[in-house]
């Protein structure tokens, strides 16, 4: 069951990725986003949706690999957790709002951010042990995010664009970008470390269920 699961949302995810990609680069959704492959691939949402998407079918594929031995482990999962869920919420809470997609593009939009979070959240509560979360994976886990706010801020300083509004550095310049950012990290933060809480909680029970 584990592995069948795993296996569908994993190729829902990069199916869903891959037919975004040929819309906004071919389709009617290029007239929406910019066509550069830079420019797509520098949105946290798809970013992550392919982390996901990996983090479902490394175990299943390619077992006892480094990669999936990597992705298997709880802590790295957790993080994961962590990550997909502020896509969705994101989305919901800023981006829905004045997302201007449109048919398909809109479809997979919702793939991404509502279908592929819920999905990936329920794998962790059902096949991840997480009784032995460290706190740490709460600093741990703001590595990708960082890394992914230098990125965009470098590409972004050279290209003139960036992929949200909320860091958009030339509407709103440096200070209120660095203000919304620490509130992202902030929240980043707060999530796995809940979600180090409700694994402590959660886990006893679970072995209980299991004997």
């Amino acid at each position: 069951m584990k592995n069948l699961f795993r296996l569908s949302v994993g190729v829902l995810g990069f199916v869903s990725v891959a037919v975004q990609y040929w819309l906004v680069t071919h389709g009617e959704a290029g007239s929406l986003y910019p066509t550069s492959t830079v420019h797509f691939f520098s949105f946290f949402t798809i970013l992550t949706n392919l982390l996901a998407a990996a983090a479902m079918l490394a175990p299943v594929l390619a077992p006892g690999s480094r990669l999936a031995e990597f992705l298997d482990r709880p802590p790295v999962r957790t993080a994961i957790v962590g990550y997909i869920v502020i896509v969705g919420t994101v989305y919901w809470a800023l981006l829905s709002g004045i997302d201007k997609a449109t048919g398909l593009h809109l479809y997979l939009e919702y793939v991404l951010h509502y279908i592929i979070p819920p999905l990936f959240v329920l794998d962790w509560l059902l096949f991840v042990p997480k009784g032995d979360l460290p706190l740490r994976l709460g600093i741990d886990s703001l590595a990708y995010p960082a890394a992914y706010l230098g990125w965009t801020l470098v590409h972004g300083y050279f290209a003139g664009w960036y992929p949200y509004p909320f860091i958009d550095v030339t509407k709103l310049g440096y200070p209120r970008m660095l203000l919304n950012s620490v509130g992202l990290v902030l929240a980043f933060l707060a999530i796995e470390l809940l979600l180090v809480a409700i694994g402590r909680f959660l886990e006893p029970h679970q072995r209980h269920l299991a004997s």
